[in-house]
């Protein structure tokens, strides 16, 4: 068997490996790092453009991240939080830009964000979302209406046909549309052009052990010739979406027991009408149905995939066992171990109330989810669109000494204690908030060299607000955001 040392193993060719690898080869170009992926392409999973929103999740529209409390008011700081985020990941790629190692109109495209509601009391709750939000920094630039004729200007096809009732918009003009696919290749062309980078595909990882020294022997088969070998690395980074769970636990780190995974699908509506797409360009999110899961909050989005536009309407969730898209239906029952069995069945006891929303999502008919996308834009007709296949998504389970095990949607890193191991669990906001996520990581895992005075200077380079914070720093904000909008053509 032949062995290979680097300094740096990255599973799962999506856009957080890249992300990361592309973060340490400018801190580090002398890093040796490889990128391993079990299919035959890059960004074939969550980071593809058909599966995902590719919203570029800012808190803008999303009205999930803004619940309602028990006194009526409205919590913001997770709003806060992932806004923040999303700025830092515009930042990196504007760096990226600036550098001609990106071309931003290949995976960013300006595109107004704006929640939509219908009602007396949704559009009372959403006038309230707006006075919270809107006297922060950060969501300032935002705009209410409730005038009928303001919001056909904003999303003809939404308004089109509608009854008159109580209806009303935010909107943020310089929203965004990310192609996480063409984002995720465009990262990796540019590594495969630097020296001690390689990428291999179709590999899967059968085993990961520490030795004595602290250095990783990774077990991989070449899933094409069944031929294996073996890879040494000083730190690994699992970031292969549903299936970094499996792989966290196959390392058998203290820090990794207890966690389970409760897998999660998706559909579209795709509209194949190309009169219909130019009409509509926004992405327009609403409230989620009562039970449902956080990733499947409505929305009509513009999209820009392989600089095609598509219009998307959904997700409409759904269970299967699986734990990623191309994946095995024994995903879930493999991850049940001795140390997680526990909290997973107080997780799925606990949610059986979501368990049966799914299940009935995925029996609903095609009438029915046609009458889901007519809430939302009237006129749709049922010709018009098409039924595709979302991406895979795992929410975390969680031990919990209270409660024996908990379900949480977000993500979510863990880390050995010595830093020579890490993985990226859970989905939204997961690739807007990508670049946040592997500076944590770079943070955890790489300690000592982020604190030299290098490290920082090139930290600060590729994200001018490193190291402060754009919730508390109007000034700074203001600085950074009339930068990144401007290097990435969004206003």
């Amino acid at each position: 068997m032949l062995n290979q040392q680097v300094d740096v193993l990255l599973v799962g060719a999506g856009v957080m490996s890249a992300t990361l690898a592309a973060m340490l080869k400018e801190l580090d170009p002398n890093l040796s790092i490889k990128i391993i992926e079990r299919l035959p392409c890059v960004a074939g999973e969550s980071s593809d453009g058909w599966n995902n929103a590719g919203t570029g999740h800012a808190g803008y529209c999303e009205l999930n991240y803004t619940p309602e409390n028990s006194d009526g008011s409205v919590e913001i700081n997770r709003a806060l939080q992932i806004n923040a985020a999303f700025e830092e990941s515009l930042q990196f790629w504007s760096y990226l830009v600036k550098q001609n190692i990106l071309q931003a109109k290949d995976f960013i495209n300006p595109t107004p964000h704006l929640s939509f509601v219908w009602g007396q009391d949704n559009v009372s709750f959403l006038k309230k979302r707006f006075d919270a939000l809107s006297q922060h920094p950060l969501f300032q630039d935002m705009e209410y209406s409730e005038d009928t004729g303001k919001l056909k200007e904003w999303m003809p096809l939404i308004m089109e046909g509608r009854d008159n009732q109580p209806t009303a918009a935010t909107r943020i003009d310089y929203g965004t549309d990310v192609d996480f696919g063409a984002l995720t290749r465009g990262l990796i062309l540019h590594l495969q052009k630097q020296n001690n980078f390689e990428l291999k595909l179709n590999q899967n990882v059968c085993r990961l052990k520490q030795d004595k020294r602290g250095i990783w022997q990774v077990n991989i088969q070449d899933r094409t010739s069944k031929k294996s070998h073996m890879i040494n690395a000083k730190f690994v980074f699992l970031g292969a979406g549903g299936g970094a769970l499996p792989l966290l636990q196959k390392s058998r780190i203290p820090e990794g027991k207890g966690y389970g995974g409760f897998p999660v699908s998706g559909l579209w509506l795709v509209c194949k009408n190309p009169n219909v797409i130019k009409e509509h360009n926004a992405k327009v999110y609403g409230k989620a149905a009562i039970g449902a899961p956080p990733m499947s909050v409505p929305h009509l989005d513009t999209r820009i995939i392989d600089r095609e536009p598509a219009l998307l309407f959904g997700p409409y969730a759904g269970f299967t066992t699986k734990f990623l898209k191309k994946g095995s239906l024994l995903d879930l029952v493999k991850s049940c171990k001795a140390n997680n069995f526990k909290s997973m069945m107080f997780a799925s006891f606990r949610n059986m109330g979501l368990t049966c929303y799914l299940i009935g999502e995925v029996v609903q008919s095609q009438e029915s989810r046609m009458k889901s996308l007519q809430q939302y834009f009237p006129n749709a007709k049922p010709e018009d669109w098409h039924l595709a296949t979302a991406g895979q998504r795992v929410q975390i389970i969680k031990n919990c000494h209270k409660k024996g095990g908990k379900l949480e949607f977000g993500t979510e890193i863990v880390t050995s204690k010595d830093g020579s191991i890490a993985a990226l669990l859970g989905a939204s906001p997961g690739a807007s908030t990508s670049v946040q996520a592997m500076t944590d990581i770079i943070k955890r895992c790489f300690s000592d060299r982020v604190q030299t005075q290098e490290w920082k200077a090139k930290m600060r380079t590729m994200m001018p607000s490193y190291g402060q914070s754009l919730i508390d720093d109007a000034a700074l904000l203001k600085e950074v955001r009339t930068r990144t909008l401007q290097t990435l053509e969004l206003k």
